[in-house]
């Protein structure tokens, strides 16, 4: 089979499995955050953290439920990884240095997964499973839990409340991302991905030498890295390894999780609101940018015009032999696409364009369809953003899904909107004036540039992949990337419940004759446009020297 078929015919077994899960997937995530019934396992948990279940809590408590979680959580991790050289299963692998550990600790637990650090070398099994993988589901949680509270500040009328923080977080692990991640690390298992607790096995090479092939509990980290849209890898070649990623079955299931709690939670939107045409728009939104930056990533991969490919017959600089051209494309824009960061190929290996298309991808905001719960409130953000704009040009009120959009609405939007932005810009502006980047850079010129942008719009989107071009382990870039994690994911997180909360406290208003209509095309129209209107006035100037300058070259 052709690389071009191979990757068609990925394509459409993707699209089929997620079209056949939409509905009912969709419609179970509605139900487990509507039930007022509490599981057994789940009343212990609250008996045990002393959780009152059927309470409820107004958007401050609620933000701060997700800030002190955070904060704990950060702390925890950057502890387990100071003692590491007193846990078991270290492989004599030491203490984590501070600047590596308070970066990977925000790093997780800011569902970025961004790694400066080489995992089979530097990360015990202990840390990994204890640390690494328990924030792996918490951060996915909390992202789902605040796109939970946002849909009831949409259906809730002159009601201050938005739910229990710590019973959606609960739910979204026990009932959603626990048995998911069980089930499926069983299947990867099964074809072929490893699970041990040896830190390597010994090998002798072909030239009579000897080598250690890491080991690792794979299979049980890469589910609940794709299906939480995390991203890190527990080896450091991530899904370009064979161990993690050995075959195109498991590159496609790895996407079919990536996608699937993203894609479905369009449809609990519309259950929740009680018309599902809503979600149907906002899913077809999130198709046509998916679409629009594959076809850049794979036409532009394929159709190299770079020296090297040209001689070579194809451009497979970086890439895999089992996967090839469009599966790394795919791969590439999936993973960008939804905050997930894991890479089955070198993106700093990308044709010039080609390497466009994924920072383009973090630069929509990561909203085709984004990661869990991060895609969906991102997306209803823009729709605020798109139908305040519309009431401007026809001079009323504007209204979304019955609430009116004043002041402290769109002004909340704004702020969770322009965090990214600010924090990308200004992060690599000032990373760009400091004399230690330079040395940092394997290349200069437009390719140098797009491997600092790459760097903060994905950390301030929580991405977590790179362009590994750039040596980040300075702690400059240690501390500026950390930051940059931070910002870009506590601010929106803030904004989105403050959102929330004003929503909910509002009485619904009736549709009327001068209501636009959010569920045809006109407005889904709409919607693409200000996504993408809003992307190319903040960061054409910056990829006009970067990726696109490379491409022209």
């Amino acid at each position: 089979m052709s690389d071009t078929a191979a990757g068609f015919v990925q394509v459409g077994l993707l699209l089929v499995a997620l079209a056949v899960v939409y509905r009912p997937f969709g419609d179970y995530m509605a139900r487990v955050f509507s039930s007022e019934k509490h599981l057994k396992a789940e009343r212990g948990l609250y008996r045990l953290f002393r959780v009152n279940p059927d309470s409820e809590q107004r958007w401050p408590t609620y933000a701060a439920g997700v800030l002190g979680l955070s904060f704990v959580s950060i702390v925890l991790l950057y502890l387990l990884q100071r003692f590491q050289s007193v846990l078991p299963w270290n492989f004599g692998r030491g203490t984590i240095s501070p600047a590596v550990a308070f970066n990977t600790a925000v790093s997780f637990v800011t569902n970025t997964n961004w790694q400066s650090y080489v995992p089979e070398t530097t990360m015990g099994h202990f840390v990994q499973m204890t640390g690494l993988t328990v924030q792996n589901f918490l951060s996915a949680a909390v992202g789902l839990a605040v796109a939970i509270a946002l849909i009831r500040g949409f259906i809730r009328s002159k009601s201050d409340r938005l739910g229990n923080f710590w019973v959606d977080l609960t739910r979204g692990i026990v009932r959603i991302l626990l048995p998911m991640a069980f089930v499926f690390a069983i299947v990867m298992i099964a074809l072929g991905v490893i699970e041990s607790l040896k830190s390597g096995v010994a090998v002798t090479n072909p030239d009579g030498s000897k080598s250690t092939i890491a080991l690792a509990p794979v299979a049980s980290q890469e589910s609940i890295k794709e299906l939480g849209t995390n991203g890190g890898g527990i080896l450091n070649a991530n899904s370009a390894h064979p161990f993690e990623n050995p075959t195109a079955w498991t590159n496609l299931i790895q996407l079919f999780l990536i996608l699937v709690i993203p894609v479905s939670l369009t449809r609990t939107f519309g259950k929740l609101v009680g018309n599902t045409k809503q979600g149907y728009v906002l899913l077809s939104v999130m198709g046509a940018l998916w679409t629009a930056m594959l076809a850049v990533t794979w036409l532009s991969e394929t159709h190299s015009n770079g020296p090297a490919a040209l001689a070579a017959g194809a451009n497979m600089e970086g890439k895999e032999q089992r996967f090839g051209q469009s599966l790394t494309s795919i791969f590439a824009n999936t993973t960008t696409g939804t905050s997930t960061g894991a890479v089955n190929g070198a993106h700093d290996s990308l044709s010039g364009l080609g390497g466009s298309g994924p920072l383009v991808n973090m630069l929509f905001g990561e909203i085709s369809p984004g990661g869990v719960g991060t895609g969906l409130y991102g997306i209803l953000v823009m729709a605020i953003i798109a139908m305040f704009l519309a009431g401007l040009m026809v001079g009323r009120t504007p209204e979304y899904l019955g609430k009116k959009l004043g002041k402290r609405e769109v002004t909340c939007a704004a702020v969770a909107m322009l965090a990214m932005p600010t924090v990308m810009l200004l992060g690599s502006g000032i990373a760009l004036m400091m004399p230690d980047t330079l040395s940092a850079l394997t290349n200069d010129g437009a390719h140098g540039l797009s491997e600092v942008l790459y760097a903060y719009a994905s950390t301030g989107n929580n991405n977590g992949s790179a362009f590994g071009g750039l040596t980040a382990t300075s702690n400059w870039f240690q501390s500026s990337l950390s930051v940059a994690m931070a910002l870009g994911r506590f601010i929106p997180i803030v904004a989105v419940l403050c959102l929330a909360g004003s929503l909910g406290a509002q009485r619904k208003v009736p549709e009327t004759a001068g209501t636009l209509p959010t569920t045809g095309p006109l407005f889904g129209t709409m919607l693409t446009g200000t996504i993408v209107l809003v992307a190319a006035l903040t960061f054409v100037p910056a990829l006009a020297l970067g990726p696109f300058a490379e491409a022209l070259a």
